[in-house]
């Protein structure tokens, strides 16, 4: 594989600076951990992305905190690396046991198959991270400038094409990721004996990455055809499997995806990936580090806003991109099969594993467990962890699936739930199954408006409309951002809601639960108190003007903009 010299820059980004300083990510980060203080400094947050933290504070309380004279209520949210979100019963006990004892007792599941804590004191950072690599799982690369953790179907099944899938992933995800030793340093080492209670390290050197890593975050998915549930599309570089008699024969490449937008820049936008090529199984590993090499050298390091892969494809055009990351390899990559996205499982609900087991795929709304007066999430997990002890799967919709059920234990699984109030996915309806959000306030320093404590309460709003139109069972996707940022892929939804300013999202209609579609905006700057009667409009005039078989994102797409705000006008 060839190397190619980074084109020419006018000016690098304060972060290029940070991280060519950083000694492979080091920076200051154990002075800091070592002194009293309640946060970091400026560069070192953000290097601490690398090993999986993001500095923040309770915007709630800023304020009350600011009144009283006091600095802000900072604390860190810690992500984990879970690649296709697959995880053992223990691991999951450990980390309700870690967001107990050191997070705020709540813990999300996030819309990339993984988990994170948030409410980490900086005192607590380093007992954090070290247990959950205690536990045999990494926060590494599941933040920051490289490869983040990797989306692949949750589904279990007998069959070797999802084992296949997994087994790819788990590949990919070693083979992509750092290899600085800075992560072990920091850590894996135990601070009192300064021996190391786990194995890691390595040369201080990046094969793959360099010592500046890569201009901006690189997201990654694999998917089957008739089983686009990780959203395929939105990612920076996804494999989209190409089945023979089943079996993998290959992988259609997809590049260029991403969500993140700045509204006010003409020049950023939401983009879908577009198809590359095709390649062998054996061809994934290198085909993978020469797209990532090929958007270290060229992509944008002096403005971050322009500097993720989708820009550099869109400015290259996709048969250049091509061309160049063929260069990188050596050698030609086919043209893709005709084989495309055609469907989207959620995996909830019960579904046949095909080795006599079944596996049971729960909502969760959100991804936020947790416990109160009206619901426990936590506790019920915790029951079912230590009842059943199988391996847990997290969706790309922030839910989980319990796999390995024996037919006898179905009951009793239902049973545990039902007892800890919660709502089974038979219970819960088709739209708010279909939402999610991301966090936002109070947490996220990006966010400008609610988002994951807006929703469910949205949801409230919509379930009797909806069902009063005869759309009870309708299938739509409704997400809700708390910024333009996306990190709910919301440009692709049948329904978006996205934070403008505060109290006020712009809705955007005609993507659709497929995947493969943007959608526009149709309405912005919208009160947060009549985004109901809004999308319920749109489903009135859906329902009174939709072709036979044609879904909301698809019937939004076909009337445009101007025509469906006159047909809802005229539905309400």
């Amino acid at each position: 594989m060839s190397t190619d010299t980074p084109k020419p820059e006018k000016k690098l980004s304060a972060v290029e600076k940070i991280k060519t300083e950083s000694e492979f990510l080091r920076g200051t980060i154990g002075e800091e951990l070592a002194n009293d203080t309640s946060h970091f400094g400026s560069s070192d947050i953000q290097l601490l992305k690398f090993h999986g933290s993001y500095q923040q504070d309770d915007r709630d309380k800023r304020v009350e905190m600011k009144k009283a004279g006091k600095e802000k209520a900072f604390a860190m949210m810690v992500r984990c690396r879970i690649p296709g979100g697959r995880i053992t019963s223990d691991q999951m006990l450990a980390q309700l046991d870690l967001c107990d004892e050191l997070g705020d007792s709540t813990m999300k599941i996030t819309t990339r198959q993984t988990l994170q804590l948030h409410g980490i004191l900086k005192k607590d950072l380093r007992e954090t991270i070290h247990r959950i690599n205690k536990m045999q799982l990494s926060t590494l690369a599941a933040c920051g400038d490289v490869n983040r953790n990797i989306m692949c179907c949750p589904a279990k099944r007998a069959d070797g094409v999802h084992q296949q899938l997994n087994q790819l992933t788990d590949q990919l995800t070693e083979d992509l990721a750092p290899k600085t030793p800075a992560y072990h340093e920091l850590w894996v080492i135990d601070q009192e004996t300064g021996e190391k209670t786990l194995e890691g390290g390595g040369p201080v050197e990046e094969p793959l990455y360099g010592p500046t890593y890569l201009p901006r975050k690189f997201k990654m998915g694999i998917a089957l055809p008739e089983d686009n549930c990780i959203d395929i599309y939105t990612q920076d570089l996804g494999f989209l499997a190409v089945v023979r008699d089943d079996k993998i024969i290959g992988y259609n490449v997809l590049v260029g995806g991403g969500m993140g937008t700045t509204p006010a820049l003409k020049r950023t936008y939401p983009a879908l990936a577009k198809r590359l090529g095709f390649c062998t199984p054996e061809q994934t590993t290198e085909v993978s580090k020469a797209i990532i090499m090929v958007q270290r050298d060229h992509g944008n390091r002096a403005d971050r806003k322009v500097a993720r892969m989708k820009y550099l494809v869109d400015e290259m055009g996709v048969d250049a991109f091509r061309a160049k990351v063929q260069e990188y390899l050596g050698y030609a990559l086919e043209d893709c099969t005709e084989d495309d996205v055609t469907g989207v499982d959620d995996h909830m609900g019960w579904q046949d594993q095909g080795d006599g087991k079944w596996s049971y795929g729960l909502n969760i709304e959100n991804g936020r467990l947790l416990d109160n007066d009206t619901i426990q999430l936590k506790a019920m997990m915790r029951e079912i962890c230590k009842t059943f002890g199988t391996e847990l799967r997290m969706t790309g919709h922030q839910s989980i699936i319990v796999t390995d059920v024996e037919p006898e234990q179905k009951d009793q699984l239902i049973e545990i739930i039902q007892r800890h109030n919660v709502p089974t996915t038979e219970d819960t309806s088709t739209v708010r199954r279909w939402s999610m959000a991301c966090v936002a306030l109070p947490t996220c320093g990006l966010a400008i408006t609610e988002s994951e404590r807006r929703l469910p309460s949205l949801m409230d709003d919509l379930e009797q409309p909806l069902a009063k139109l005869g759309l009870d069972k309708e299938r739509f996707t409704i997400r809700m951002t708390g910024c333009p940022n996306g990190c709910a892929r919301p440009y692709n939804a049948d329904i978006a809601l996205v934070g403008k300013a505060k109290d006020k999202y712009t809705l955007f209609a005609g993507g659709g639960w497929l995947g493969n579609r943007l959608a526009y905006i149709y309405k912005d700057l919208v009160p947060s108190d009549e985004l109901a009667s809004e999308i319920i409009a749109i489903a009135g005039a859906f329902k009174a003007n939709a072709n036979e078989g044609e879904s909301l994102g698809e019937f939004c797409t076909r009337v445009g903009k101007d025509d469906l705000a006159v047909m809802a006008d005229a539905a309400r």
